[in-house]
């Protein structure tokens, strides 16, 4: 769902372009399969379809091509952290490391869980991708230059629609 959902919203600024977003699983037993019936449900209640995205693993050689790395949980974030090593660890973050009062805190996996879980989790994931997103426009301001919907994106943030 995370990168369905971040992709969207690039995708809704204009900003889609400007980026290569991917999922993968720090194990890849589940390489090729297609996202769970219930969280494609939960993201097309979103306006978000994710149907056609299929599960990849981690490659070892790409992560060390990316400039920013998010996490769900803090297994995960051990892994890659080994992966990395000591010198990239800056590029790591947990998805919820930029929401108030979410830091380092886990988005835990729905699975085993409800339909209302994969919705919440769905719920955290927009919500961690506008901050996501707010920050790299913090990092990178000619990147909020270019964003279609920039203005009214930071209008709804403040206001909390």
């Amino acid at each position: 769902m995370a990168e369905g959902i971040f992709t969207d919203l690039l995708q809704r600024c204009g900003l889609l372009e400007q980026f290569r977003v991917c999922s993968a699983g720090t194990v890849s037993y589940q390489e090729g399969s297609a996202p769970d019936e219930r969280a494609i449900a939960s993201a097309f209640r979103l306006g978000v379809d994710i149907s056609s995205l299929c599960a990849s693993g981690l490659d070892d050689e790409e992560i060390q091509l990316c400039d920013w790395i998010f996490v769900m949980d803090h297994e995960n974030h051990r892994d890659v952290s080994r992966l990395l090593g000591q010198e990239n660890i800056d590029r790591l973050y947990m998805v919820m490391d930029f929401v108030d009062g979410r830091a380092g805190q886990e988005i835990s996996d729905p699975y085993y869980g409800s339909p209302d879980d994969f919705d919440r989790v769905a719920r955290d994931l927009v919500m961690a991708s506008e901050q996501i997103l707010l920050r790299m426009f913090d990092y990178y301001p000619d990147l909020a230059l270019q964003a279609a919907a920039f203005e009214t994106f930071q209008r709804q943030e403040r206001s909390g629609d």
